[in-house]
């Protein structure tokens, strides 16, 4: 915990004090950092956000002088998480990894790297079509009135954030159910059978995150979500047929 927390607050310094700058040298481009307190990494990151999420009549404002530096703080501790997490991985697998047998812990090294793919998929699936989706509906109704829009940025930044990480952790659902199975809570047909609640309540979390009226935008969360269920139940019924379930199911 020590070394993870360490690591934790150099990497929050280096996005907070930093700034990411490319140098063109013959035909190569350098990737180095450069001291810059006004327009670090974590400043980058949101200017980013600003200009891939936003619609083009929305302004991003601050209404105290405190919200943009506490924005960026927030950015900043979120990407060192998310840093830190091959950190927090090894030092976890380390602790446990003396009481597991060699095939465990293959299997848990297996397990962390489609977790991560998953949840690599589900922030970059919501960050390049949900989020503006999203804001793009919720914000049309000031342009039809020809009413100015502003969005606070102490609003923005977190929105925008825990949107990401509610997707990404949504699209854990494969590895979910293949724990619950394996661990002997449900059995494998379990899956299959209840297909149709499981389709009417993902809609239900995608027309609930997705506010918009059109019943279209919520299909673009509840779809692949529904797709990842049926790889779980794929994945599940392959690796873990045992006739006895099928009796008893």
């Amino acid at each position: 915990m020590i070394r993870i927390a360490i690591v934790l607050i150099i990497l929050v310094i280096i996005i907070t004090t930093f700034s990411i700058k490319i140098l063109d040298y013959r035909q190569y481009k350098v990737v180095f950092l450069y001291p810059d307190l006004y327009h670090n990494i974590a400043v980058q990151t949101m200017a980013l956000m600003r200009q891939d999420l936003l619609p083009n009549n929305v302004t991003l404002i601050q209404t105290s002088p405190g919200q943009a530096f506490f924005a960026q703080v927030y950015v900043a501790l979120l990407l060192a998480l998310i840093l830190t997490i091959p950190i927090i991985t090894k030092e976890t697998i380390s602790f446990i990894g003396p009481g597991l047998y060699r095939n465990e812990k293959t299997f848990i090294k297996k397990i962390t790297i489609f977790s991560v793919v998953l949840f690599s998929l589900g922030c970059s699936f919501s960050y390049l079509v949900i989020i503006p989706l999203v804001l793009e509906f919720l914000y049309k109704y000031g342009e039809f009135m020809n009413i100015a829009t502003f969005l606070d940025i102490s609003q923005f930044v977190p929105f925008v954030l825990q949107f990401l990480i509610a997707l990404g952790i949504s699209y854990q659902l494969p590895l979910l159910m293949w724990a619950i199975t394996i661990s002997g809570i449900v059995r494998p047909r379990f899956w299959r059978n209840n297909l149709r609640y499981v389709i009417i309540i993902l809609a239900i979390f995608g027309a609930f995150v997705t506010p918009d009226g059109s019943g279209i935008t919520m299909w673009f969360v509840a779809g692949p979500m529904i797709l990842l269920y049926l790889v779980g139940i794929f994945v599940i019924e392959r690796n873990t047929y045992n006739p006895t379930y099928e009796n008893l199911a």
